[in-house]
């Protein structure tokens, strides 16, 4: 994973921390709403009593006397109600109708509308096309990286947000939808005409063969349709064929928990434990692996870091308690809280956290979040923390520990950025480069295409109309990078999104780093296969 795509990247993992990653139960039935309801009625403890009247008489003290008028959205969606929750842990959430929209969203896997992704300008905040999505109406009208957003069915909206802007351009499927776009070197705005199409946000990214029998499949989060999709991405690859899997779950928030024990059990034998979760007024209960006919035959390389969490470390605690893989990488985020998201009135949701997780040795990964803010336990730098007091071995017998994620078995840092660098992706010189190149040159380039130098001056001098401060030295140093980065970013208009990530794993120096270990996976399962083979013959 490139560092322009991690900077890009921590923004969007924070929100969907708050807002998807931690939501790993399904939807709460209406008898457990019904039970979580029953049990505050009844409830006879006077301090509760006595606390709710209390903030009865505070609000309406607010409501009466506050020197503005007081908005009972603002008074208790956007603050009692998160308030409360903050105090409890950093993953019990509230949403108000819209975010409880999108959280069904994200967990769908699906939506409808014209396929793009849209973030603000870096230096305007006016809503810019950032790519489209391959194969979909906006890629196929020809909406490029770049775009300045104008209007949308004739509404203008270069002073909307980005987020009103996605919903004006999502709709039911069949409908016509109208944007007007600025774009550079283009005097006159560029109208599109496009009608809404069903929008798969694929959980599996990519999944090809990295090199002859080492397949890579890279999972963003887990929703509805993620086992689906590892199961059809393995099968298209010829899963019989694989001699070695690298499973990247590096920045995956996380998701839908029977979708990370699905996904997780593919890999391991029928019957064993994937994960466990109990708590104060739930039983423990385990979750097990279905099996596979190909899963458990080759060796698998996982891929974590720091903004790997829940459903996600799930997958890489199963897989490395069993042995079944090798995890590479960094120290994960470490959440081991169970949400169960209750439906209330007026469309709104309440995630509660109701259990913790345990990895199949009996490890609680959750990260100590007690005398911290909030703000420093999502922004704050994560170290190893693990707790010397949960110590616990895998099937092997190697010792593993809980709290503070799961410690990879090998860690690898990417190397930090030089000054010159950190000041080209601070400019997101990359992306508005290629939009201004474009402006001038033919969309249409040869397959296998890489920057020539004389794209590359350009660049150079593109970099100092900018104000980049940077010597010939610093150029010539980081000359390799500068052609990897530029050629990617080109990648996205001249083919597509996925062609550009696809790229990106060719170019990620810590994939090939799982391939190298690979033989230390197919020890592991050597290993395992040997145990187990002895167990049966002890049987017998």
């Amino acid at each position: 994973m490139s560092q322009r795509r991690y900077l890009l990247f921590i923004p969007l993992f924070l929100a969907a921390c708050a807002a998807v990653g931690g939501f790993f139960g399904p939807l709460a039935t209406p008898a457990a709403a019904q039970f979580l309801q029953r049990n505050s009625a009844d409830s006879s403890d006077e301090d509760i009593r006595n606390s709710i009247k209390s903030f009865t008489k505070v609000y309406d003290i607010v409501d009466q006397n506050y020197a503005d008028k007081l908005s009972p959205d603002k008074g208790i969606y956007s603050g009692a109600i998160p308030g409360m929750l903050r105090t409890l842990d950093p993953h019990s959430n509230f949403f108000d109708p819209k975010e409880f929209a999108g959280l069904r969203e994200e967990q769908h896997g699906m939506y409808y509308g014209i396929g793009m992704l849209i973030g603000p300008n870096p230096h305007t905040g006016k809503p810019m096309v950032m790519h489209p999505f391959g194969g979909t109406p906006a890629y196929k009208a020809g909406i490029r990286p770049g775009d300045m957003l104008v209007e949308v069915n004739d509404k203008r909206v270069d002073t909307l947000t980005t987020t009103e802007v996605a919903e004006m351009l999502k709709g039911p499927k069949g409908t016509k939808v109208q944007v007007t776009v600025n774009r550079e070197g283009v005097a006159k705005p560029i109208v599109f005409n496009m009608t809404r199409d069903e929008i798969p946000r694929n959980s599996v990214e990519v999944a090809f063969w990295v090199k002859p029998g080492i397949a890579y499949l890279r999972i963003q989060s887990f929703t509805e349709t993620t086992s689906r999709e590892v199961e059809d991405n393995l099968k298209a690859l010829g899963e019989q064929n694989i001699k070695g899997l690298i499973l990247d779950l590096r920045g995956n928030p996380g998701g839908l928990l029977d979708q990370g024990v699905a996904t997780a059990g593919h890999w391991l034998d029928r019957g064993q434990t994937v994960v466990s979760h109990k708590g104060r007024a739930y039983p423990e209960k385990p979750y097990l692996a279905r099996g596979s006919q190909y899963g458990e035959s080759y060796p698998i390389v996982v891929l974590v870091n720091n903004y790997s969490a829940s459903a996600a470390e799930i997958v890489a605690g199963a897989l490395q308690d069993h042995d079944r893989a090798w995890i590479l990488g960094t120290v994960t985020f470490g959440k081991g809280l169970v949400q169960t998201v209750y439906p209330l009135p007026d469309n709104t949701g309440l995630a509660l956290t109701t259990q913790h997780y345990y990895t199949p040795s009996g490890r609680l990964i959750q990260r100590n979040y007690s005398n911290i803010s909030f703000l420093d336990y999502y922004y704050g730098k994560h170290t190893d923390l693990k707790d010397p007091l949960d110590v616990k071995q895998t099937d092997l017998g190697r010792t593993v520990y809980g709290g503070g994620g799961i410690t990879p078995d090998e860690k690898y840092e990417a190397p930090k950025l030089d000054t010159f660098q950190i000041a080209v992706l601070r400019k997101n010189a990359f992306f508005t480069f290629s939009a201004q190149y474009f402006s001038s040159h033919d969309t249409k380039l040869a397959k296998g295409w890489s920057p020539d130098e004389g794209v590359l001056e350009s660049f150079h001098d593109y970099l100092m109309k900018q104000g980049v401060q940077f010597s010939e030295a610093d150029w010539t140093k980081d000359h390799s990078w500068i052609r990897d980065e530029v050629k990617a970013e080109m990648y996205i208009t001249a083919f597509s999104w996925e062609d550009n990530q696809r790229l990106l794993v060719e170019q990620d120096a810590e994939v090939q780093k799982a391939v190298d270990a690979m033989p230390k996976a197919s020890g592991l399962l050597a290993q395992s296969k040997a145990r187990f083979e002895k167990q049966r013959a002890s049987l017998q």
